[in-house]
């Protein structure tokens, strides 16, 4: 059962997972094991549909305690491995009807969405003036008051189930009561492997080495390219323990990345 808990949440979280528990879940899975749930898509999940950005929503607002002085959770568009920086990004939420709600997207990508009745009753999805395969949509919970290399425990693990909100509305449900029937919890940011497990998360410059600090105590933390390993679920940890990052130089835009992004769908 440890086995294949460690290969669900591999294959439902992906990238988000430490490479310590890809690897364990890759030892311990077996070729043909009809135990397997191979959930590939679900990695790095695209967000689009406006129901799920809402179910967003309300998980920031049901776990809000874990990030008191944030405001909102915001969204921001990213490019993926292998694509050029977005330059002028823009957003908007399309349905039924042609209702269309254009979203105010900030220098370094970022924007809010709003609660409208309207978007939802026209099945909105998000759209995007970049290629989809290009470019993801992921959503950011940060305190205010903190420089751009330290991020806050409380907020990462906000920033979690309000990932998983999104996830969870954009997956078949069976899928999700299966998760939930092998991880023996609907937490699935909570969830351990014998006492421990590390998400990863990823800062927009390469990460040279993280510390996680929390009053007289720190721990450092793994490190790979921009991603940096959390114990989120490690309750010995307070909300207000900080990860301090020391980045590496912002990435140089070349000529390819500087041309206009063709219009996505």
């Amino acid at each position: 059962m440890r086995a294949l808990a460690r290969f669900t949440i591999t294959a439902l979280f992906g990238c988000s997972l430490s490479a310590a528990a890809a690897a364990a879940a890759a030892a311990d899975s077996k070729p043909g094991n009809p135990d397997e749930i191979k959930v590939n898509d679900l990695r790095d999940p695209e967000v689009r549909k406006y129901k799920a950005i809402l179910a967003g929503l309300d998980a920031f607002d049901d776990g809000h305690a874990m990030a008191p002085k944030a405001e909102a959770v915001r969204f921001r568009i990213e490019p993926r491995a292998g694509a050029g920086q977005a330059l002028l990004p823009s957003a908007r939420l399309g349905g039924n009807d042609g209702f269309s709600l254009a979203l105010t997207v900030g220098a370094d990508g970022g924007f809010s969405v709003p609660r409208s009745q309207a978007a939802l009753d026209a099945k909105s999805e998000l759209v995007l003036n970049q290629k989809r395969r290009d470019y993801k949509v992921t959503p950011t919970v940060r305190s205010p008051g903190l420089p751009d290399n330290v991020r806050r425990l409380g907020d990462l693990r906000l920033e979690c189930r309000v990932n998983v909100a999104i996830a969870k509305e954009e997956i078949p449900l069976w899928i999700v009561l299966t998760a939930n029937t092998v991880l023996r919890t609907r937490d699935w940011c909570g969830f351990t492997i014998d006492g421990k497990l590390n998400f990863t998360f990823s800062h927009s410059r390469p990460v040279n080495g993280a510390v996680l600090v929390d009053g007289n105590r720190s721990a450092n933390l793994e490190t790979r390219g921009r991603g940096f390993d959390v114990p989120i679920s490690d309750t010995r940890w307070s909300d207000e323990a900080l990860i301090e990052l020391d980045l590496g130089a912002e990435p140089m835009l070349t000529e390819t990345d500087a041309e206009t992004p063709r219009i996505g769908p």
